[in-house]
């Protein structure tokens, strides 16, 4: 098997260049290769995994992660853009002096995430993973309020997992899966309760 390229050396041959040549969203997602799906939710996803407070923002964030995985699961070699976003550009010598300043956090990122437990993230098992993660990106997606920020860290995990090949982020991934799966039961059960409880109250006012 070939090995993987890590992260770092990825963007690293990516924004190499002429520092006034530039580089498009169309050609990074292009050089990320089979990564580009993963890597554009994780960035989607990520403001869903703190408390922001801001209304509909996983629905916001959700409907575009749900349409690339559509296209991931309709086997696009990478991800369609509109031209107003895919033929945005930025030199090269930017993104190379970004690149330096962030390196170190990267690569503490690598260290955590990195090819392991080859078992969890191929054949059957990697189908499941991103059957479920499909599931959660539309979970995700639905404006259902108190039951956002389990699952985007459910996708998180996995969309590392898928990533660098990593299978304890997959491990770390199916364990907030469980955890979504019972808070989404709980507020299933309690939620129209609370409803009707409020009702009461206010008809007997």
């Amino acid at each position: 098997m070939t090995e993987r390229v890590g992260l770092l050396a990825t963007l690293d041959r990516l924004f190499a260049g002429p520092r006034r040549e530039t580089l498009t969203v169309h050609a990074f997602l292009d050089g990320l290769g089979d990564r580009s799906y993963a890597f554009i939710i994780a960035a989607l996803d990520l403001p869903n995994c703190v408390p922001t407070g801001l209304p509909l923002l996983s629905t916001v964030t959700g409907v575009p992660m749900l349409l690339l995985a559509i296209q991931y699961f309709l086997r696009q070699p990478s991800p369609w853009l509109p031209d107003i976003f895919g033929k945005r550009a930025l030199e090269r010598g930017r993104l190379q002096d970004s690149l330096d300043h962030i390196r170190p956090y990267i690569a503490r990122l690598e260290n955590a995430v990195h090819p392991r437990h080859d078992w969890w993230v191929s054949g059957t098992p990697r189908w499941l993973m991103q059957f479920v993660w499909a599931l959660l990106i539309l979970l995700l997606a639905l404006p259902v309020p108190f039951d956002n920020m389990l699952p985007a860290w459910a996708i998180l995990f996995f969309c590392l997992a898928l990533i660098e090949r990593d299978g304890v982020m997959a491990i770390f991934g199916w364990v907030f899966t469980l955890l979504t799966t019972a808070w989404t039961i709980f507020l299933a059960i309690v939620g129209p309760l609370v409803v009707l409880h409020v009702v009461k109250s206010v008809l007997s006012l």
